[in-house]
């Protein structure tokens, strides 16, 4: 069994900030722990826009706290997301993550991230076996 605290996991390099500041993410369950996804709690922050596009992994992100909204750059549909809501990345949607308040987001992907990766220019993630 393994057992974490968010706040303890916030004291080490399970704590993970993008590069332009608009979010960060304390990866809580990750690929070396065993399991066939990882679990993370990720902050976006107030009046960011991140661009993403996860082509190799599936995600489903659940509302914790804040506001903003998604869109989905295929079809230009604008979902707003408040605390209760989930959206599940489903089709590897290419979307656009605004925040009208900072929001708390659990997050669940598979395959598990390493914890290591960074978005790359169009938004994704290299697959899990790079």
């Amino acid at each position: 069994m393994i057992v974490r605290n968010i706040e303890e996991a916030r004291k080490t390099d399970r704590l993970v900030t993008a590069e332009n500041g608009n979010w960060d993410s304390t990866r809580l369950v990750l690929a070396n722990d065993g399991g066939n996804f990882s679990f993370h709690i990720t902050r976006i922050f107030e009046g960011t826009e991140t661009h993403i596009h996860y082509k190799h992994h599936y995600e489903s992100v659940y509302c914790i706290e804040g506001e903003g909204e998604v869109e989905t750059l295929a079809d230009g549909k604008i979902w707003p997301i408040k605390p209760g809501d989930i959206y599940i990345l489903d089709q590897h949607d290419e979307h656009l993550l605004r925040a009208h308040k900072t929001m708390h987001l659990a997050c669940v992907f598979t395959p598990p991230i390493t914890g290591n990766e960074v978005h790359r220019e169009d938004g994704s993630y290299a697959p899990a076996d790079d």
